[in-house]
């Protein structure tokens, strides 16, 4: 075959895969957490050992640091929460593994290696468009599903308007997940688990640009999720995209 030539299609999927898992890995050694046997990776984590090293003590060091666009909602929520006689602050998960690439809530949401997950949330599969997921409670509409915080604006008629204190506790609740649905799918066949929430940073077009006048907007959304529940961060990514790592400077 000429040098010259592309590798086949196949190839070329199968490298960007290996790429996600090395950077899988990565960063969850960096996060402190056990990361997945594969055959031509302990080399790679052997010669990064010291840098890891360095970003874990800085990690420990900036513990209580939170990003910006995090702050702004953590500050935001419990600003809310005391004006309404609601005194429990709310603590955002601070170490999380970042979605900063596309596609890596994709392979995250499989066994490595394998073609199936199944738990009592969800249910994945490799398809050849992608991979399928089934949630156990599927719903395809949000009527009645959606509760909202009273106060501020008027609640929707097809939507459920909770008290401040319920919406409170039901937030604080969702904060405190258990380790079962911490659990990353990506890691389930492996010795050592890994529990961890994931997180996603979206910046989807609210406006297009017009003209001079009338720029651009987006709008800031950050996705929380338990490990185990990687699956619904793939579904948002594919119709929003990706807008990268929320702790650079230029996010």
């Amino acid at each position: 075959m000429n040098a010259s030539m592309k590798p086949p299609e196949s190839n070329q999927k199968t490298d960007r895969r290996q790429q996600k898992y090395h950077h899988i890995n990565l960063q969850l050694a960096a996060l402190g957490q056990p990361t997945c046997a594969m055959e031509d990776d302990s080399q790679y984590l052997s010669i990064a050992d010291s840098l890891l090293k360095k970003y874990t003590q800085q990690r420990r060091l900036l513990a209580q640091y939170r990003c910006p666009a995090d702050q702004r909602i953590e500050d935001f929520l419990n600003s809310y929460l005391a004006i309404n006689g609601q005194n429990q602050p709310i603590r955002l998960p601070g170490e999380t593994f970042v979605l900063e690439q596309k596609g890596m809530a994709r392979v995250l949401s499989l066994p490595y290696r394998a073609d199936e997950f199944h738990s009592d949330y969800v249910d994945s599969y490799l398809i050849q468009q992608g991979v399928l997921h089934n949630p156990q409670n599927d719903k395809r509409t949000t009527k009645g599903v959606f509760h909202i915080a009273a106060g501020g604006l008027p609640v929707p008629a097809d939507k459920l308007e909770v008290p401040i204190a319920a919406y409170s506790a039901i937030l604080s609740l969702a904060l405190a997940s258990p380790d079962d649905l911490l659990s990353l799918p990506f890691m389930v066949n492996q010795p050592n688990p890994a529990n961890l929430w994931v997180s996603l940073l979206l910046r989807p077009i609210v406006r297009p640009e017009v003209a001079a006048n009338l720029p651009e907007q987006t709008m800031e959304v950050r996705f929380f999720a338990p490990g185990g529940l990687v699956a619904n961060l793939d579904f948002v990514e594919s119709i929003f995209g990706n807008a990268g790592d929320p702790f650079l400077p230029e996010k």
